[in-house]
């Protein structure tokens, strides 16, 4: 039976969409996974893919290395596009909205994808790339992201995406690791209205690099730089190339893409997603997570420069014969209804969001959203972070009409897909509580000693227990020395995830946030995630981000800054109350221990464009050290402002 949350409490209640989810047989699907993960996973392959020839073996392992479909071979292209074509080739495989409302959206059909790919497959050829070999995409959410992604799939060679809003530094670093040979480009993107410029950064970029070739997209009409042998248009290569192009078989175990950590700590980490084990993670997890059908419009809002744009805004979807819509601009440009009005214009039935979005627009006026009409929706589901209570319930109820299950996913750019949370028709939906391992996979929360805690509501560490999954990561590009001491030195038998998690008495898992955001006040262990989510119960806070600070006595001590729910709120409301009321109410939710050390009021936190806090800079701030990596924020403005207020208070 699938479940639903009853607005006051917990409590679970049974759905009337019940009849619109296709079922998974209830709880069966898990005991079937857990009596052989191993055989589950290769018939699941062998379901959900066209292989050109089976595998030897299905699961090989020496940790810290693994294998999945060893000695099975296949193309990623083929399996996204070609195999659709015989029953659905004029369906829509790709809509794309551009962020200008004058601009008409650009729609693909299977066919037109296929012939574009193949063509744009016959350029990279015809530009000396072959199998093995890495491109570099710098691109921002445009269909040509697509098409140079699974061209490059088309003829095995390796593409590593790089997030559009990275600086030439740090698109730089990723091109020089990955020694690419072409870097695929745009001359620039809108954003709330505004130009932005890619290709002055990506001229940059490549100076003293091993790119031989910059393949640009002419989205803003600038004049391609000197010399004309390096810099191509993308879409006159296009024009020329030939439409059909035979795709390289690949191993299983082959390299299908590097994706780099942000990088805002250290080196960045190049994650290495194999083949066959990807393909089958992406295929299932978008199929049973979003209960996804061939008639489906998904709308994944991550951007492609993330892992989540590659597996749920691009791969999952294609793979299943659905319809992806990409979104290339703001969420609030021209006006905070144009989420709302895309899903009713496009029809979207599937709906996956992040959590700082959620209460972004969770903060306008309710008028807007009420204006739209979102019963085409099914399916909602969050990424990114754990995500609040009242967020949850705002999405739910709002956004999806008290009918729509949300799938609170936890996965990482390492496991290549989701692996925790609950499946639609069978349930439970808990605000904050993602649910139980992807049928297949198995997690458990062990101390630091590597004992598991089989005890509800006690703290641990998260790791995922051999057969491994089969999209993780296969290495670190070029660094095992990395792979190792990053993945598996803590708790050598287990994968460790880095995730703080604890069990419910009902035995679902949630998500703490990361360990490195656990603090110890007195010789208590907390983590920043659970002191968050109490304090964002106050009924002024929309959103808040805790970080530690060294403390003489105790250790450390929480710091909490604070953004209100309204703009009115902000003149209104006395700065020392709220604290007082703060301080209350967490020792009223956790206990005196968790009471923050020091309230503030921000009107902005640093953020990622993936919508991650980076709390590591507001500790900076705390400590008077100069806060580094900006270049990755989606509002640097904001670091200057709380530097201010932080200032403003001593």
């Amino acid at each position: 039976m699938v479940n639903y949350v009853t607005k006051k409490s917990n409590k679970l209640m049974p759905s009337k969409a019940m009849k619109k989810i296709a079922h998974l047989d209830n709880k069966r699907i898990y005991k079937e996974a857990a009596k052989n993960p191993i055989k589950f996973w290769e018939k699941l392959a062998t379901d959900g893919l066209q292989w050109e020839k089976k595998w030897t073996k299905a699961y090989e392992q020496k940790l810290p290395y693994f294998k999945w479909f060893k000695g099975g071979k296949i193309n990623f292209s083929k399996n996204c596009l070609d195999r659709h074509l015989e029953n659905q080739p004029d369906k829509l495989a790709l809509v794309w909205i551009p962020e200008p409302t004058k601009e008409k959206p650009v729609k693909l059909t299977y066919r037109q994808l296929h012939e574009k790919v193949c063509k744009f497959a016959n350029v990279l050829r015809k530009n000396k790339i072959k199998k093995g070999d890495v491109i570099s995409i710098y691109l921002p959410m445009v269909p040509e992201a697509l098409i140079a992604m699974l061209a490059c799939t088309r003829i095995g060679a390796i593409h590593s995406v790089v997030f559009s809003a990275f600086s030439s530094d740090a698109l730089k670093a990723r091109i020089q690791d990955g020694k690419a040979k072409i870097l695929i480009t745009a001359d620039g993107y809108y954003r709330r209205g505004e130009k932005e410029d890619l290709l002055t950064k990506a001229k940059q970029a490549i100076k003293s690099t091993t790119v031989k070739k910059v393949i640009v997209v002419s989205r803003l009409k600038k004049k391609l730089p000197s010399p004309k042998s390096k810099f191509l248009d993308f879409n006159k290569e296009l024009e020329s190339a030939e439409p059909t192009c035979e795709p390289e078989i690949m191993n299983s175990e082959d390299p299908l893409f590097i994706l780099y950590t942000s990088g805002t700590t250290g080196k960045p980490k190049g994650v290495i997603h194999d083949t066959g084990g990807y393909a089958t993670q992406a295929y299932w997890t978008a199929k049973w997570n979003f209960n996804l059908r061939d008639d489906d419009v998904m709308w994944c809002t991550a951007d492609v420069g993330w892992v989540t744009g590659h597996t749920y805004a691009f791969y999952g979807p294609l793979l299943n014969g659905a319809t992806t819509l990409i979104y290339e601009g703001s969420p609030d440009f021209p006006d905070t209804g144009r989420w709302w009005k895309i899903i009713q214009d496009n029809k979207v039935t599937v709906f996956y969001t992040a959590p700082t979005a959620i209460r972004m627009l969770q903060k306008c006026d309710p008028k807007i959203i009420k204006k739209h009409n979102l019963k085409s929706l099914r399916i909602l589901g969050t990424v990114g972070e754990p995500i609040d209570r009242d967020a949850w319930m705002w999405y739910f109820k709002k956004v999806g009409g008290s009918r729509c299950p949300v799938i609170d996913t936890w996965w990482q750019t390492e496991t290549g897909g989701t692996l925790i949370n609950a499946l639609p028709g069978i349930g439970p939906f808990i605000p904050t509580v993602s649910g139980i391992s992807f049928p297949g996979t198995k997690h458990i929360i062990v101390d630091e000693k590597g004992k598991q805690i089989k005890k509800p509501n006690v703290t641990g560490n998260l790791v995922q227990v051999p057969p491994l999954a089969p999209g993780m990561l296969h290495g670190v590009w070029k660094n095992p020395k990395k792979y190792k001491e990053t993945y598996w030195k803590r708790f050598k038998k287990y994968y460790d995830t880095s995730d703080g998690a604890f069990l419910t008495k009902g035995g679902l898992i949630r998500i703490t946030g990361r360990t490195d955001d656990v603090m110890k006040v007195a010789g208590h262990r907390m983590t920043t995630a659970e002191l968050e989510n109490a304090i964002n119960d106050h009924p002024r806070i929309n959103e808040t981000a805790v970080v530690p600070v060294p403390h003489k006595v105790k250790g450390e001590v929480p710091v909490a800054f604070v953004i209100l729910k309204g703009k009115k709120d902000a003149t209104k409301i006395n700065p020392e109350q709220l604290e007082k009321e703060v301080k209350k109410l967490t020792d009223q939710k956790i206990g005196p221990t968790s009471r923050p050390a020091k309230v503030f009021i921000v009107p902005a936190l640093p953020k990622t464009r993936s919508g991650k806090i980076m709390r590591r800079i507001l500790k900076a701030l705390l400590i008077d050290e100069e806060p580094k990596g900006l270049s990755t924020l989606l509002n640097p403005k904001s670091v200057e402002e709380i530097k201010g207020i932080i200032k403003s208070s001593q």
